[in-house]
């Protein structure tokens, strides 16, 4: 928002929510319908491809925003270093809200306007006006329309809600309030009106400047370079006709200089060019990608996890997973999406994070949770997690956390498994159990003398018994194949603190993957649930209460918190996640996997010392 907002700044249909969407809906049901009765002469091409086109925008902006996030994640080419945070992704959430309004004008347009209905596909003399209109008049109207938005009057009620992002993303192009949006589409409708009025209009033209103007906007924003300096070497005057991603970020981190649209021409006419932007463009062209200190492993969980991931959508992963049911309808795209991920089974980079001087990467295996119950799987996960940890140690990684992939004893044995087929590992490898363990021990009431563990055991469950055992609370399991597993695991001091529970009374429960609805049903009310899994079990009472999976909200100072971790609030993070950022921090020379666990007391010490705080109990 502005800092003194003007008129016409929000939609009309900011009412509506996420149902503004059926404004379209009566044009585009009349659109497609007429192309199917009609006769194959009196079919018309251009109308029936509004929507088409509408949605092809829709796919090309969120193409630019995945790429821009995986770019700047990785670091090479990165223009500016600072990250953004929640704010800027809720106030940018709305960037499809420009094409639902163009959609609207091109409708309306079909049936007032006579050229604008039956375009040819092609004519070279349409191309040709459109070209030279946006060279000429579109670009000069545009700097000073851009430079009038500077001014004290215009910036402080419409165009300082669009530079409230220093730091870029494809969609900041396209966030402006109402009223700034209604000029720039009278100033790019300059061409297309001439084309209408002259008879020479025609589908490629029509429909290639719009994507034109968003290719270049997406690119101006994206916060890296990637023009080449080739380009320029062997077509000089392109510096006058074409501007670069970093050319535009100085406008954003200056203000006063860079105001072109595309073309750099009348910054350099009216001594507007920022003089380090040839400077700043060889500076990031030449970046190499990041080494970071620290990285956590983590792996995509359902389906449609795709989509809740930072590479997917940004408004989606800024929000705790939940699954939508519009989502089902997308089922062939995210079925392509799984054979892609699939077959190219790569490594990639999902996040960046700055705190107290160490840089952080969030490294994502193309594997889905389901892969890990099969047990054919579990040498291809294996290779590909050694695979992220030998890159980890040539770039200098000082720890890496495995996060969701520290799936158990059956599959890599903790962790284990790694550092003995790699002995001279200098890099340490973290599975995050003991502040796990710390974070389930204080989610405990105080006062409480008997807790039910419930669900598949795991090195956290024993360590928790254990812990709760040593402190004097007695411990319930319903199941004899539970209660034989965590008496293995006590000396005979301990023994007598562990029980077989005959009845549901418990009011605190410990749970993990394999919690039932049924028992869950069988709960007194007002139990507290609390997951020692990485997995939160489905909630199923309203009277109850259900803790978080293990996890801690980050300190203010943890920089560049754009997305929500899984199912988790925004802010918090994982304990296996902090717990390797914690090793580094504390410069802890040793790896925490296998059947061992780290002190569970000093990480807990430590993770608060840091400014990691517990989360809170939500009903």
């Amino acid at each position: 928002m502005a800092s003194k907002p003007g008129i016409l700044t929000d939609w009309p249909w900011t009412p509506l929510g996420n149902f503004k969407y059926v404004i379209l809906a009566p044009w585009a049901i009349h659109a497609i319908h007429s192309f199917l009765v009609k006769d194959e002469k009196e079919r018309d091409v251009a109308h029936f491809l509004i929507f088409p086109f509408l949605l092809w925008r829709m796919l090309h902006n969120q193409l630019w925003i995945s790429l821009s996030r995986h770019r700047t994640a990785k670091g090479n080419n990165r223009i500016v270093d600072k990250g953004i945070e929640f704010e800027q992704v809720d106030r940018e959430r709305h960037w499809d809200d420009q094409i639902i309004f163009n959609g609207i004008i091109f409708y309306i347009a079909y049936f007032i306007l006579p050229g604008a209905s039956h375009m040819p596909l092609w004519r070279a003399d349409g191309v040709v006006i459109t070209i030279l209109l946006h060279t000429g008049p579109v670009e000069f109207l545009y700097y000073w329309f851009h430079r009038a938005l500077h001014h004290h009057y215009l910036y402080s009620r419409y165009h300082s809600h669009h530079h409230s992002s220093i730091v870029t993303e494809p969609i900041t192009s396209v966030i402006h309030p109402f009223a700034e949006h209604i000029g720039y589409f009278l100033l790019f409708s300059v061409p297309l009106l001439t084309m209408i009025f002259t008879g020479t209009s025609c589908i490629v033209a029509f429909f290639g400047y719009i994507s034109y103007i968003d290719f270049m906007n997406n690119m101006g924003h994206c916060n890296f370079e990637l023009v080449p300096k080739w380009l320029f070497s062997i077509f000089p005057f392109l510096k006058y006709l074409m501007y670069t991603p970093s050319f535009h970020s100085l406008h954003h981190t200056h203000f006063r200089t860079n105001y072109s649209l595309f073309m750099p021409f009348y910054d350099y006419m009216y001594g507007t060019m920022d003089k380090s932007s040839d400077v700043l463009y060889e500076k990031s062209l030449t970046r190499p990608e990041e080494s970071p200190d620290v990285v956590h492993l983590t792996h995509l969980t359902t389906p449609d996890s795709i989509y809740h991931i930072r590479l997917g959508f940004a408004s989606m992963a800024s929000k705790p997973y939940i699954s939508k049911w519009y989502l089902r309808l997308m089922w062939p795209l995210t079925s392509w999406y799984m054979m892609l991920i699939w077959i190219c089974s790569r490594i990639f980079v999902l996040e960046r994070n700055h705190f107290n001087k160490l840089k952080l990467q969030t490294w994502a295996i193309p594997k889905y949770r389901i892969q890990y119950f099969l047990k054919w799987q579990n040498e291809p996960i294996n290779s590909l997690i050694e695979e992220a940890i030998l890159d980890a140690e040539q770039r200098g990684v000082k720890v890496l956390s495995l996060g969701l992939l520290n799936q158990g004893e059956e599959l890599n044995i903790y962790g284990e498994l790694y550092i003995h087929r790699n002995p001279k590992l200098k890099i340490k490898v973290v599975d995050g159990s003991s502040l796990a363990v710390a974070v389930v021990l204080n989610s405990i009431p105080k006062g409480t003398t008997q807790v039910l563990f419930r669900g598949k055991l795991s090195k956290v469950a024993y360590f928790t018994a254990l812990a709760l055992c040593q402190k004097g609370i007695q411990v319930a399991t319903f199941h004899e194949e539970e209660y034989a597993k965590i008496n293995m695991k006590l000396n005979t001091e301990l023994r007598g603190k562990l029980a077989l529970s005959k009845n549901y009374a418990h009011k605190i429960w410990l749970v993990g993957d394999g919690l039932t609805e049924e028992e869950q049903l069988k709960a007194p009310k007002g139990t507290l649930f609390i997951p020692f899994s990485q997995f939160p079990p489905k909630r199923m009472r309203k009277d109850c209460f259900y803790h978080t999976t293990p996890a801690m909200m980050s300190p203010t100072s943890f920089e560049n918190m754009d997305s929500c971790e899984n199912w988790l609030p925004r802010r918090a993070m994982s304990a296996w996640r902090v717990a390797g950022i914690l090793h580094a921090l504390e410069g802890w020379n040793v790896h925490e996997c296998g059947h061992t666990i780290f002190d569970i007391e000093k990480i807990w010490e430590a993770s608060l010392q840091h400014g990691f705080r517990p989360l809170m109990i939500s009903p």
